[in-house]
């Protein structure tokens, strides 16, 4: 059935604000509690969080009284509504078992959205990211089992593989390698906006997590992984907002957002399994309607254009979390020697990257490395969670067992 966010009535702004008891959830049971649930609760904290800081920009460069207040409002309402969805995270899981659910959703999330990019560049540079978040999910899953004495097995519950992507240690590129060309407003499908902003804010949200979670550790090892993989997250961040086409005005930009949101909260109310967290994802999508309402009056005042002219007549096809394994297995077989060269991207290694290779590494082990070498001399083995079989990339098979 189709769905049009601009055809339908929300709540009225003024009725949004909510008390301390409704904003007062009790935390999904992390032992009970679907992994794709936990990867919802993620993406959409992580789209909250990117509404926020959105408005918080367009602020500061706004001159109009009027709209600045338009924006407190419904940013303090967007504030209201990442209380509720990143505070259903359970407080017994640890900063590890959250960091695996990160990258959970990272791999997932981004693997669906090349899968169903409609601009050839687009899925190319969303499949270039997807192998290097696959590849941290196995990093820190050694991590796990080292410091916390678990296996990554329970939270992923068999959905993802946990294995080798693109190496870490390959994934150190010069800045200016990581920035990408836009694709044209004027011509790109409304989907392909939809899925840059998605994974602007995913990735925006990890960086974020591991700038600050990771000093928080005492494990030499463990400290200096996340700040490893924190900046290759900068690396994600680069990457994907320079999709994005710097010639979208702020009210456009503002328009997206908030489409974005009614589109993410309907894809999930239609799939999500617990009825309490279903009901929070239909009044999200009942107060982000009316937020896509007042957005569209603003841009129809001062961009004097119609909404309509930069969005999909519907919702489109619902974003679904759900198992990629396929996929991923064919992108490790056929791209993980991908490197980038300016916009583009090379599978010969070249000599900026070269050079950033030996500015960054100095001929040692990075923390990446050191966590597979430090599991092994610990545990004789690696730890893998492969249910398809064997890695498709010989070079990055396990080796052979040692006793412990």
């Amino acid at each position: 059935m189709s769905f049009n966010p601009l055809a339908e009535k929300g709540i009225p702004l003024d009725d949004q604000i909510r008390d301390w008891r409704e904003l007062g959830v009790a935390p999904v049971d992390p032992d009970a509690t679907h992994p794709y649930t936990k990867c919802r609760i993620i993406t959409m904290n992580a789209i909250e969080v990117e509404s926020v800081f959105f408005g918080h920009h367009f602020s500061r460069f706004c001159t109009d009284r009027a709209v600045r207040e338009h924006l407190a409002h419904t940013r303090y309402i967007e504030q209201q509504q990442q209380k509720v969805v990143n505070w259903l995270l359970p407080g017994t899981a640890s900063v590890l078992e959250t960091t695996i659910s990160y990258e959970q959703q990272a791999v997932d999330l981004t693997a669906w959205l090349a899968r169903h990019e409609p601009d050839p560049y687009l899925k190319q540079s969303y499949e270039f990211a997807v192998l290097e978040d696959f590849d941290h999910l196995y990093r820190y899953a050694n991590l796990y089992e080292m410091i916390e004495h678990r296996q990554a097995e329970k939270l992923v519950d068999g959905l993802t593989e946990v294995m080798p992507g693109r190496p870490t240690a390959w994934e150190h590129r010069h800045p200016v390698d990581n920035v990408r060309d836009p694709y044209d407003k004027a011509t790109a499908d409304p989907r392909s906006k939809l899925h840059t902003l998605t994974l602007v804010a995913a990735e925006q949200q990890v960086m974020n997590l591991y700038m600050n979670v990771g000093p928080l550790y005492m494990e030499p090892i463990a400290r200096q992984l996340y700040q490893e993989i924190a900046l290759i997250e900068e690396e994600h961040v680069t990457h994907y907002e320079s999709l994005m086409d710097p010639h979208e005005t702020w009210w456009e930009r503002l328009v997206l957002h908030e489409y974005n949101e009614c589109y993410l909260y309907y894809s999930f109310m239609q799939q999500e399994p617990e009825r309490r967290i279903k009901a929070i994802w239909e009044l999200h999508l009942a107060m982000e309607i009316e937020h896509l309402r007042l957005a569209a009056e603003q841009m129809r005042r001062h961009d004097r254009r119609d909404p309509e002219e930069i969005l999909p007549p519907e919702i489109p096809e619902t974003m679904v979390f759900e198992p990629n394994k396929a996929y991923l297995r064919q992108l490790l077989d056929t791209q993980i020697d991908l490197t980038t060269l300016g916009a583009g991207y090379v599978r010969e290694s070249h000599e900026r990257f070269e050079r950033m290779q030996q500015q960054i590494h100095r001929g040692e082990q990075p923390p990446s490395e050191q966590v597979i070498d430090e599991h092994r001399a610990r545990f004789g083995r690696e730890y893998r969670l492969q249910t398809e079989g064997e890695h498709p990339d010989p070079r990055l098979r396990e080796p052979e067992t040692t006793p412990a």
